[in-house]
């Protein structure tokens, strides 16, 4: 059985219950960059690590490789633990690895895990949804495959509440440009939240104009949070504090 298996956002204690059992009983993990270290070890002795961590520009296997990795192991091992950051099928590439395993008549099965584009923020104190301020929000991806064409309509955000953009911190100048041609007043507010839930996370809020000279220096990974909900954080903040 392989278990394709949220992570969490980075908080260790953030880690699901069932998470937690099935890790404990892996005999081989195939991590990412974004799942937190110290979850290693909760595995038991004798337990294979099998790191295909991806950054911007740098990965150490391709997609189609880390499927192969993921079924080669199923081949060999009883139970195969794939740990990925946040949730499997939050840009987690988690529905790609399934219909791979399905492909190849290899059992499977999914373990939600929180997302980051709700934890974060939270962690942050910035609510993305909020009575009296907004009723909706909108997650984007901040990392596309293609440089040349994108696939983001940002001219339907022109009237969203609240928009989080995961993996973004690289395209921050570009993300603030586009939703000011849109329409988005130059001081709408935002902020990018860097290593969100774990001891060293950073949070900067600016707004459309100013944010990108202000963080663009954070750490990676990185989350940008658009919208009036922001502004709560100076009530609603608690971990930094």
């Amino acid at each position: 059985m392989v278990y394709l298996t949220g992570a969490g956002p980075g908080d260790i204690e953030l880690l699901t219950v069932k998470a937690l059992r099935v890790i404990r009983e892996a005999d081989v993990i195939i991590y990412d960059r974004l799942a937190n270290p110290e979850i290693l070890e909760e595995a038991k002795d004798g337990c294979e690590f099998i790191y295909v961590g991806k950054e911007d520009s740098h990965h150490t296997l391709p997609q189609e490789e880390i499927n192969d990795t993921i079924y080669q192991a199923s081949q060999t091992y009883e139970t195969v633990v794939r740990l990925k950051g946040g949730d499997p099928f939050v840009f987690g590439r988690g529905g790609e690895e399934g219909i791979y395993l399905r492909e190849r008549q290899v059992a499977f099965a999914f373990i939600p895990g929180i997302t980051s584009a709700i934890a974060v923020p939270e962690y942050a104190g910035i609510p993305v949804t909020h009575r009296g301020v907004t009723v909706s929000f909108r997650v984007v991806t901040g990392h596309e495959s293609s440089k040349k064409h994108s696939q983001i309509p940002w001219e339907n955000y022109r009237t969203d509440d609240t928009i989080v953009f995961l993996m973004g911190l690289h395209r921050l100048e570009t993300i603030t440009r586009k939703l000011i041609e849109i329409g988005k007043p130059t001081d709408f507010p935002i902020a990018v939240i860097s290593r969100g839930t774990r001891p060293d996370q950073q949070t900067v809020v600016g707004t459309l104009a100013d944010i990108y000279d202000r963080a663009k220096d954070l750490p990676t990974p990185a989350l940008i949070v658009v919208g009036e909900v922001v502004k709560l954080r100076d009530q609603l903040g608690w971990f930094e504090r």
